[in-house]
């Protein structure tokens, strides 16, 4: 089963392992309820008339189904879609497209995802242009959480959500912007003190979740930020970022404590890590021994390297989409996304 142990606690640690952390210590998924950014977004942002931060046009979707743009930052299908395939529940509908139902709890009985492009941990990252994380668990989700109460009861919704599987990806918004920004954000504060403060950040997030039913998680770590198309044209070489890959792997280890400390404060809590960083890593390396002719430049966009804009109508793309591990400017194209799922739920870890 790979990498998975299970603490006196019954907790998943240590790292990777998604499918022996549900199987041995869980049981059977009922639901799944996402938050995070745009690895994870469905469509949510499309009902944010002000946002420019979209995908619900080509060439974005050209790989899904039917070819059809659907607001997933991707050519096809993204990280939720394959974990809800590999559970065997339906994908999670976004938020926004099924909350004028919400006096019907039925609904959000079979999953749901709150993501949004452009979240971050702090709320200060891409305000005005999504739903930010507070505003995932404190307005979204909190009203989830209410109407399954109101119909269930206490009781019914609490046994519900501990069956259910909570997806988090969140905290590579934050990171890039810093980078993006620096060195004018680094007058205000250092890497180490930001990576402090978000980890402080996402300990009463989680928290909030947790005293919302939260009792499983999947928490995906932040990947090479520094090696992503966008970063990459900071640099003149056109090589990762170290500064940026830092903050990654700082942020990383924040949040692994964080979750040991929930998981020793409350025995109920069971979560799985996944190392997106490490995973990533090793093909950006040596890409041939992982299957990717071009891991520097994005498939879809403009510019040298396709690395200037997100993907967008006017966007020259891939034609062979399977050998690029980027989609656009910073998302992965689904080739990626089902090697790294293909990680998780085999429990094999990334070699050293």
């Amino acid at each position: 089963m790979g990498s998975c142990t299970l603490s006196s606690g019954g907790v998943c640690v240590i790292l990777l392992a998604l499918a022996c952390c549900l199987t041995c210590a869980c049981g059977a998924v009922k639901a799944l309820y996402v938050l995070g950014d745009s690895q994870a977004d469905v469509g949510n942002n499309n009902y944010l008339p002000q946002s420019v931060l979209k995908a619900n046009f080509p060439h974005n979707g050209i790989d899904y189904p039917g070819g059809k743009p659907t607001g997933r930052f991707s050519n096809g299908y993204n990280f939720v879609d394959l974990v809800a395939r590999s559970l065997g529940v339906p994908s999670p509908p976004p938020y926004r497209s099924i909350r004028s139902n919400e006096l019907n709890s039925s609904v959000y009985l079979k999953s749901v995802n709150f993501a949004s492009g452009g979240a971050g941990v702090s709320n200060l990252t891409n305000m005005g242009q999504c739903i930010s994380f507070d505003e995932q668990i404190e307005r979204d989700y909190y009203r989830v959480h209410e109407v399954l109460e109101e119909q269930l009861g206490m009781r019914e919704a609490k046994a519900h959500l501990a069956k259910s599987l909570f997806v988090i990806a969140i905290g590579g918004n934050d990171i890039i912007n810093h980078v993006l920004f620096s060195p004018v954000s680094e007058l205000l504060r250092s890497r180490d003190e930001i990576v402090t403060e978000l980890g402080e950040t996402l300990k009463r997030q989680l928290q909030t979740l947790y005293d919302r039913g939260m009792r499983r998680l999947f928490f995906v770590g932040a990947a090479p930020l520094g090696c992503c198309p966008l970063i990459r044209q900071l640099s003149p070489t056109k090589e990762c970022d170290a500064q940026a890959n830092y903050m990654s792997t700082r942020y990383n280890d924040a949040a692994i404590v964080l979750l040991r400390d929930m998981s020793e404060t409350h025995p109920d809590f069971t979560y799985s890590f996944f190392d997106t960083f490490t995973a990533l890593l090793q093909s950006i390396r040596d890409p041939e021994a992982h299957g990717y002719k071009e891991v520097k430049a994005a498939c879809c966009g403009l510019g040298d390297n396709n690395a200037m804009f997100l993907c967008s109508p006017a966007s020259l793309y891939c034609e062979n989409r399977t050998s690029y591990m980027f989609w656009d400017v910073v998302h992965p194209t689904q080739i990626t996304v089902e090697k790294l799922m293909k990680i998780a739920f085999d429990g094999s870890a990334p070699l050293e």
